[in-house]
């Protein structure tokens, strides 16, 4: 994949040349950047990370001209097709300051590699690989999402913003065999038995569900590259590159020419070429575990060569990010292990440095003291060093925490003021429509962002609003999101984080469900008296009295910070 390299060199030129002809706009949101990069001295910690997890196709339409490619025009059943978005799209938003606004410090996308050519009707209606999950070449980007110069430059312009970038990495199957795209040769993959799910090698050697090819990752035999594979890289000019890149690798590596490694290779290269900080690992229990330890080591060295090859982009020294999608994991109750029925697997020992948590959508009909004291207690104890991404909604979860949107502002609230890592999904901010009158399963979960309302509805803009401020002030204090809690008063409520850690500390002090106009809250010891101290939230500024501050605000909910000279 060096192509990639010429691609990201010609971008640079670009960006250069481009920045001697600045229009006022360029200039302004220039010097915005560089104010918001001056002025934060927060370190960065994944364990309090804002991840905005989208799916590439639903987000925003940067390049119209993209929309239709491999004559996937055939009618799909509402919400099945591709709709457009793409990773102009994105990077559109971030120079729009849209994530800055959110307290967004990574973007987590779903895959941009290229999908099956056909579509499926199975079940749900006919169906194309918007959702990026259907892969059919690792090595190649879907045009319908974009080209290797447009990802250079989004990865490129979100280091500069602070924003890290989270790819779907998919090593479990191809995508579904259709009359445009045959399957796999059978040293690469297996199309049976279905998983049944009621053991360890149920839920692992097996097709995931029918008409997907399930990789056999357990394999260590030496096989050819897939004919039809060979063929397309020949027809695309890059066959003989490919071919000794591949050489390198496994001369590098010692590793066997098996389906698993080869995919590792092509996924672990855009770590190399374009600096990705980490991957969230699509189906994780349905590969051996072992992979996964594979899977972060090649990873770990790609990231290393990155940062070694440019010295004068590296963010910080955090190491490569991986989190894992162990379906139905519910970490708070269960611990480090995940239990198949007949065997416990701990994946935080292979590879992960977090996992998606499925109990928090549960966790969050908790009241607040009992969610932040337990999430605090689970997460600085039982698994201690390791981490929990937690979400409200997500593409495939059809029981989220709010469903019908009735509860935007308590979704924001538990979310980001929670121990752990928070994963905003698409629209979460913007109370995007989760039910779609004619749709199937999991689709109604994937409308398209609604930005005709985040433009003109009130309401939709005061739970924008919510959000932003929630996310702003999580993003400038890791003691919300990394440090530990500490309830000060049950009525009205209020409670302390703290964080203090690699030789860095932080305080803060939050009040929920308050009155509005006058209060006073009691901060005890956090805050020396004389202290003033700032509410994030409204702007309001208190001096700290005999332990307390008054304020006078519109709002039920206050932020308190020291006050910056």
């Amino acid at each position: 994949m060096m192509y990639r390299n010429i691609l990201i060199t010609a971008v640079a030129l670009i960006l250069i040349l481009g920045s001697c002809k600045e229009s006022k706009e360029e200039s302004k949101h220039k010097a915005v950047s560089e104010r918001i990069v001056t002025k934060s001295k927060v370190p960065f910690f994944w364990e309090n990370a804002s991840i905005y997890f989208l799916l590439t196709d639903r987000f925003n339409n940067g390049d119209p001209s993209n929309d239709v490619n491999f004559d996937r025009t055939l009618p799909t059943a509402p919400l099945r097709g591709f709709e457009g978005g793409d990773i102009k799209g994105i990077t559109q938003k971030i120079k729009d300051g849209y994530f800055q606004d959110l307290g967004i410090n990574a973007i987590w996308f779903t895959p941009v590699v290229e999908q099956i050519h056909g579509g499926t009707d199975e079940g749900t209606g006919f169906t194309y690989g918007f959702h990026g999950y259907w892969t059919k070449d690792w090595t190649a980007l879907d045009p319908n999402f974009g080209t290797m110069a447009d990802l250079a430059e989004l990865v490129s312009l979100a280091h500069s913003e602070g924003i890290r970038i989270v790819m779907d990495a998919v090593i479990n199957h191809t995508g579904p065999v259709t009359k445009e795209d045959p399957v796999w040769p059978n040293n690469w993959v297996r199309t049976s038995p279905k998983c049944e799910f009621n053991s360890y090698e149920t839920a692992v050697k097996c097709a995931l569900v029918e008409n997907l090819p399930d990789i056999l990752t357990e394999s260590n035999e030496n096989i050819s590259l897939p004919e039809e594979l060979v063929a397309k890289w020949k027809a695309e000019g890059r066959y003989e590159q490919e071919l000794a890149e591949l050489d390198a690798f496994f001369e590098r590596t010692g590793y066997p020419r098996a389906p698993r490694f080869y995919i590792i290779k092509w996924l672990s290269d855009f770590v190399r070429d374009f600096g990705i900080d980490g991957f969230r690992a699509d189906t994780v229990r349905h590969i051996e575990e072992e992979v996964w330890a594979e899977f972060k080591t090649e990873c770990e060295q790609a990231f290393s060569l990155w940062k070694q090859n440019n010295p004068d982009k590296i963010l910080d020294n955090n190491g490569f990010y991986m989190v894992g999608e162990v379906y139905g994991y519910e970490i708070i109750s269960s611990g480090k292990f995940f239990d198949f029925g007949d065997v416990k697997v701990n994946y935080y020992d292979h590879g992960f440095d977090s996992m998606i948590n499925f109990e928090f959508k549960k966790s969050a009909n908790d009241d607040y003291e009992k969610l932040f004291s337990t999430y605090s207690n689970v997460i600085n104890d039982s698994i201690a060093g390791f981490q929990v991404l937690n979400y409200v909604t997500s593409h495939d979860d059809s029981s989220p925490f709010d469903k019908e949107r009735k509860r935007t502002f308590e979704s924001a609230t538990k979310l980001l003021l929670t121990a752990g890592t928070a994963q905003i999904y698409y629209g979460d901010e913007s109370a995007r429509n989760l039910i779609v009158e004619g749709t199937q399963g999991d689709a109604t979960l994937r409308s398209k962002m609604n930005w005709g309302d985040i433009e003109s509805n009130d309401s939709t803009k005061a739970i924008l609003n919510h959000w932003q401020k929630l996310g702003k002030f999580r993003k400038n204090h890791p003691s919300v999101g990394a440090g530990t809690h500490k309830m000060i008063s049950e009525s009205p409520y209020v409670f302390k984080r703290t964080y203090d850690k690699e030789g860095y500390s932080d305080e803060i002090i939050i009040g929920l469900d308050l009155e509005k106009g006058a209060k006073s809250l009691t901060v005890g010891d956090t805050f020396p008296n004389d202290t003033e101290l700032r509410d994030a939230y409204s702007g309001a500024r208190a001096i700290v009295h005999k332990g307390s501050v008054n304020l006078d605000t519109p709002f039920t909910i206050v932020l308190l910070e020291r006050t910056t000279k």
